[in-house]
């Protein structure tokens, strides 16, 4: 499948943050106004083609912190079997979905279905209820359904690294040429070196590949509750006007490469 390379022209722009003085947003236009969405469910070969059901899901995922670790947990107290595929069938103790990595973060279980590891919570293509009246059951997430079945917006639910991805969010103190100093809080695209080394190593990756950018519009407008939740309101306001102002104005070296032309 055609991916495009790791390195190409991009277009930045760098603000104020309107809540907080300290800070300077500096974000990918190029990214931020692609068409990328993701395209779990329709043709998405997962990152392993080992796993192909499973989109990103098959490493599991780990917490950003405590918070973010107990938050997912009064969701999943939730879940019941007719929403989750590896429900145990009683009360959910943390063992049964929380494991540690070989370095001893902590991040959701990996479980082995039908040959296809992945993270506890997804359930696998013909998951079907015991209930017929209790949802059509089927692949995918069990967090991202109950946020569905409960009107929430799958940030709520998920752990962080889930409903971030392909968005990257990272931190950097700059001391500026007077002395004083900011906090630069970089936008952009989490693409296979997000991973860290083992991205390389991916099998078939979505942000820079074209089968993943068919979207109707733009990364910034359908990731808007992403993006306000990273950002802030009031520095999602600002990014948007310069985002369309790069849609009215852009090049040809603007473009993310996976665009359709």
């Amino acid at each position: 499948m055609p991916e495009v390379d790791l390195v190409f022209p991009r277009a930045w722009v760098e603000f104020a943050n309107p809540d907080d003085a300290g800070e300077v947003m500096r974000c990918d236009l190029t990214w931020l106004t692609s068409s990328y969405t993701c395209i779990f469910g329709q043709g998405c070969p997962g990152i392993y083609s080992g796993a192909p059901d499973v989109g990103c899901c098959t490493l599991g995922a780990h917490f950003a912190d405590d918070g973010d670790e107990e938050r997912v947990a009064g969701f999943v107290a939730r879940l019941d079997p007719h929403q989750w595929q590896q429900h145990p069938g009683r009360e959910v103790a943390r063992e049964d979905w929380v494991e540690l990595d070989d370095e001893g973060a902590r991040k959701t279980r990996v479980t082995e279905v039908d040959g296809q590891q992945a993270c506890i919570f997804q359930n696998r293509p013909g998951f079907a209820p015991a209930d017929p009246d209790a949802g059509p059951g089927g692949a995918g997430c069990a967090l991202h359904g109950l946020a569905l079945d409960l009107d929430l917006h799958p940030l709520e639910t998920k752990p962080d690294v889930c409903w971030q991805l392909p968005i990257r969010r990272t931190f950097r103190e700059v001391e500026l040429a007077d002395g004083t100093e900011v906090t630069e809080v970089s936008i952009g695209e989490y693409d296979r070196r997000g991973w860290g080394p083992g991205g390389h190593d991916l099998d078939w990756y979505c942000s820079g590949n074209t089968e993943a950018h068919v979207a109707v519009e733009p990364v910034f407008v359908t990731h808007e509750a992403e993006l306000r939740e990273l950002m802030g309101g009031a520095a999602y306001d600002e990014l948007v006007r310069h985002c369309e102002a790069h849609l009215r104005s852009r090049s040809a070296l603007a473009l993310h490469p996976a665009d359709p032309r």
